[in-house]
Parts: structure tokens; C-alpha cells; sequence
């Protein structure tokens, strides 16, 4: 959808007029491109059925900034983006949006040392000038140049990139024979630099995939164009019978493809893009099946491909069957609380996505997102019993929760109130620093809270993960019996996949969370992805079972 082009534009705006100083504005933006985010409907459908009205009716977005989407919608670009970019110079955005460093922090340093680029900033940092200005400091220093390093490549969230290089096979499958998606997306890293896409397809289809986005070179087997979104799409032509051995290269990782020329060099016979080949013979390659079976080895799923065991697991036949789908979401955010939707419409979501429960997890207490209190959290259950019946014709149910503040002092939720609910989870929201793993401990041990949500509270490209003691704290939750949370939220991913493969091991089991705070957040469940990149199974995945099987486990843990 053209949504999300239009949300990274206002993102730009906001920043820039931030470094500039301007007040109010900023924010405007920036709520237009939450609204932008998580509506579900394209804005050019909008504006193509109802106008400039249709686009005004929209809450938060209004006349003035209403304007600059049918400007883009009709033009391809905003015009106070490109003023915007005379005026700001140099990287000062992209160094603004450092870990730790905001547009004031930036204004001062280019105002006070007049650089303005990545480069200037780095030898400013190896000069310790940064350092020297009046409330910098070491410490600020210190985080501006891991900083940087972090912006020589740009990296897109997986949330991001997939949804696009699904939409391009889509666009391009009745062109070719073959097509998939390769490289690291196809591996579900958590952020990718690019798209890789492999066809068997003939010439034509080139022309057709120029059509989607700015050409950067073209030829008969390889094409580059750009997204609007800055995305780097690479597509490949390769013949029939390589298409397997092609597709199994390309995902990579480079590591695990090292591995396995080296089993093929053992076996004296020769790996590479086009084949598996014994001499001049090419015995593979038509299949990635093929290739490993030919190689001695069972099937790798490509999120196992990172050569972390899982060429040895393969070599005996111990690669698990890795979890394929839930049931049901266990954390969802409603209008109770910050989300944007009511608890109907989630459920209705649920229901279109197959879903046979969701969990309300509104927020506790938390002034910036509303948070519930003891009298609105009563007033939610009596709601939620109402929607029940009205749902159990279709065989599904809305389970109540909380969404817990783990606070120095405990879980800030009274337990007469966590005992009447049916799924409470807790998480941490502040003091990301201070006795994580005492904090977690608690938790885990107040006999009411059934999950940890995003356990290392990472936000991906903006907040490292928690310090904290990670076999300790598994090893309490294995012992407890409380589970820990995979949030699909594409800038979290948390647990990711080390952290999953490293808690099973202490036999936690997990539950995935969309932690959606509107319909279309429910859309990609990228925490499936995610167990699945931690070698997780369906046993060790709660919600990976039906209502039934939910029903009886809440039982159980109540008792």
C-alpha cells in the first residue's frame, strides 16, 4: 500500500522540522503517520472513491496534511519534504535518530562544530570534540560513534521488506514459470539490506519488473531497481534445472553455504550456484531438496540457516518439524488502553484470520497509554463476558488479561485483580538498567502472571536488549511454569531466535504475541518466524493449539 511511503515521508518532515526547532508540527507528522500506519484501507482507494474529504474524515490526519497525501498520491513525491532537505544538510537525520541522540543534541553539535555529515561526525568523536562540548560528555561520545556504524548500511525491518517482496512475486508470478523470495528475508532475519528474488521466467519479465520501481541496472539475468521505500530489489533469471541450487545459494547464510561445500568437497563432488556436480555431471539442482538429499543431509528449513548445528542435526535426522502457525493472539491492545480499535473489532480480526481466541492485554496504569485502573478493568470484563456470548456461535472466545507493569517493587497490578482475570502477562516498561534480573524474578514468581512479554524489552534500531541473567531467569520461568513471551512486533522480535533455542533448552515454553494495537497490526505474525528461527516445535508453543487445548492449559494454571 502506498501507506507506508507516505508514513516514511511525514517521519522525515517530523525530524526535520524537529532539527530546525520548529514547535508543534513535529507532532502533527508524526500522529498522521501513526494514523497512516495502522490503517488498514490504502489512502489512494480513499481518495480515488471520496476525494480530498474522504482523506480529511480520517482522525489526525485533517485539511493541511490531507493535502500533502493527494499531493503525493497524484505526484509520487511532497514538495516540503524536498524544501525540507534544502535546509537541513547533510546526515543530521539519519545521526538524529541514534540510540540516545535527539534533534537538539544534534542542532548543538552542528551548530557549535559545523559538521554535518557521517564522516564528520566520526572524526569528531575520534577527536573527542564531542566529548568536550558543555553536557556531552564521554558517555554521549561513546554512543554517537557505535552509533554510526550502525548507519554505513541501512538495514529495513523485516516487517518492512517482506510485505514488498511478497507483493513483487505476486505482481511478477504470471510472468514466471518459477519465482521465491531468497537472501536473508527469506531466512526472517530481523532486519535485511536488500531483496533478492529468483525466476525461472523468460526475458520478458524484466520489462515487467522495471515497471515497479527505479531501474538501477538492467540485463537479461539480473535486474536492480529501487523502491520508493529505498529498498534494493535484485531479480535473477536462472534456468530450470538450477533453480533449486540457485535458490538454496542465494538464501545463504554464507556461513551454513560454506559448510555445506565443504560436506560436498568431502563426498568429491562440487557445490555451487548452478548445481550439486560429480565431475562434469550435475547430479542436483532443479530442487533445494534434492541438493541436501544428494549431500546426505535432511531438509534445513531456511531459518535454521545460519550454521548454529543445524548441518550436524541434519546429518543425523534430528531436525525438529518447527512450529507452523497459532490459534490464537495472546497479546492485544484495545481502546481501553492505547490501541486504536474496540475489543469487537479485534475479535472480528481474529476470527478473518483464522484465529479461534485472542487475549486482551490492555495496559496497566501507564499514563502515557491510558493505562486501565481497578474500576475500568472490572467494567472490561463484564464487556468481554457480553462479546462471549455473542461469539460462541462461531466457536470462539475472548480470554481477559493485563498487561503488568514490572516495577521495582514488584507487578503494580493488585492480585485480587490479577486472579479474575484469565491470561495476565507482565513486562517491563522503564528503568531498562536498574535490577533487571531481580525484577524479572518477581514476576515470574507472583503466582497470577502467566507470561513476560517482550522479556529483553528491545526495540530494534532504537533500544538495546535488557542486561540481565538470561539461564537464571529461564530456569525460574521452566520452574514456575510461566511462559515467555515472542512479540511479533516487527521493531521487537523479542525473544529472538538465540534467545528462544537457549530458553527451550531449559524446557520454557513460549507463547507468540502480536502485541497489536489496531486490526492491522494482527496482519504479520512474524513471531511464528521467529520460533521458529529458535528451533521451536508446536509442543513448546502455547498458542501453536487450539481453544480446547488453551481452555484446559488456563485451567491448569489456575489451579
Amino acid at each position: 500500500m502506498i501507506n507506508k511511503e507516505i508514513t516514511e515521508n511525514f517521519y522525515q518532515i517530523a525530524d526535520m522540522l524537529d532539527i530546525l526547532g520548529v514547535p508543534f508540527k513535529p507532532q502533527a507528522y508524526r500522529r498522521a503517520a501513526a494514523v497512516l500506519e495502522s490503517l488498514s484501507e490504502d489512502v489512494s482507494k480513499i481518495y480515488k472513491s471520496r476525494g480530498q474529504r474522504g482523506l480529511d474524515e480520517i482522525p489526525g490526519i485533517g485539511k493541511n496534511l490531507s493535502k500533502k497525501i493527494v499531493e503525493y498520491i497524484e505526484t509520487g513525491k511532497i514538495s516540503k519534504l524536498d524544501e525540507l532537505r534544502k535546509q537541513v544538510p547533510g546526515d543530521l537525520v539519519r545521526i538524529m535518530n541514534i540510540k540516545g541522540i535527539g534533534p537538539k543534541k544534534v542542532k548543538r553539535i552542528y551548530n557549535e562544530l559545523k559538521i554535518s555529515t557521517v564522516d564528520e561526525f566520526r572524526k569528531a568523536c575520534e577527536e573527542h570534540k564531542i566529548a568536550k562540548l558543555k553536557g556531552f560528555g564521554p558517555k554521549t561520545e561513546d554512543i554517537i560513534f557505535k552509533g554510526l556504524s550502525n548507519l554505513e548500511e541501512r538495514r529495513f525491518l523485516l516487517g518492512d521488506a517482506l510485505p514488498i517482496a511478497e507483493e513483487i512475486v505476486e505482481k511478477l508470478r504470471a510472468h514466471a514459470k518459477r519465482i521465491e523470495i531468497a537472501g536473508s528475508i527469506r531466512r526472517r532475519k530481523k532486519t535485511n539490506g536488500d531483496i533478492d528474488i529468483l525466476a525461472v521466467a523468460p526475458p520478458g519479465i524484466m520489462d515487467e519488473f522495471a515497471k515497479l520501481g527505479d531501474v538501477i541496472v538492467k540485463g537479461e539475468k539480473k535486474t536492480s531497481i529501487m523502491t520508493k521505500l529505498g529498498i534494493q530489489v535484485d531479480l535473477r533469471v536462472v534456468k530450470e534445472d538450477e533453480f533449486g541450487s540457485a535458490l538454496q545459494y542465494f538464501t545463504g547464510s554464507k556461513s551454513h553455504n560454506i559448510k555445506l561445500r565443504e560436506i560436498a568437497i568431502r563426498k568429491g563432488m562440487k557445490l555451487n550456484e548452478y548445481g550439486l556436480f560429480r565431475g562434469r555431471e550435475r547430479i542436483a539442482g532443479r530442487t533445494e531438496e534434492e541438493i541436501y538429499k544428494n549431500l546426505g543431509l535432511q531438509y534445513i528449513p531456511p531459518e535454521l540457516r545460519e550454521n548454529t548445528g543445524e548441518i550436524e542435526a541434519a546429518e543425523k535426522g534430528k531436525i525438529p518439524k518447527l512450529v507452523e502457525r497459532i490459534f490464537g493472539d495472546t497479546h492485544v491492545h484495545t481502546k481501553w488502553s492505547d490501541g486504536k480499535n474496540t475489543i469487537e473489532e479485534m475479535a472480528k480480526k481474529a476470527i478473518e484470520l483464522g484465529y479461534e481466541y485472542i487475549v486482551i492485554t490492555d495496559h496497566w496504569a501507564l499514563p502515557i497509554a491510558h493505562g486501565l485502573n481497578e474500576t475500568r478493568i472490572k467494567k472490561q470484563i463484564e464487556e468481554i463476558e457480553k462479546l462471549n456470548k455473542k461469539f460462541e456461535r462461531d466457536g470462539f472466545r475472548i480470554f481477559s488479561g493485563v498487561e503488568a507493569n514490572i516495577t521495582e517493587s514488584g507487578v503494580d497490578v493488585p492480585n485480587d485483580i490479577l486472579k479474575e482475570l484469565d491470561f495476565p502477562i507482565a513486562a517491563i516498561h522503564s528503568k531498562f538498567g536498574t535490577n533487571v534480573t531481580e525484577r524479572l524474578k518477581a514476576a515470574i514468581e507472583n503466582p497470577y502472571i502467566m507470561a513476560i512479554a517482550h522479556p529483553t524489552g528491545r526495540i530494534i534500531f532504537k533500544r538495546d536488549p535488557m542486561e540481565f541473567d538470561k539461564e537464571k531467569i529461564f530456569e525460574i520461568a521452566a520452574r514456575n511454569g510461566v511462559f515467555m513471551e515472542i512479540n511479533a512486533s516487527p521493531d521487537r522480535l523479542d525473544l529472538n531466535g538465540p534467545n528462544v533455542r537457549l530458553a527451550k533448552s531449559f524446557g520454557v515454553k513460549f507463547v507468540i504475541g502480536s502485541d497489536a494495537h489496531s486490526e492491522k497490526m494482527m496482519d504479520t505474525m512474524l513471531g511464528v518466524y521467529t520460533a521458529r528461527r529458535g528451533w521451536a516445535e508446536r509442543k513448546d508453543v502455547v498458542n501453536a493449539s487450539g481453544l480446547k487445548d488453551f481452555e484446559k492449559m488456563i485451567e491448569r494454571m489456575k489451579k
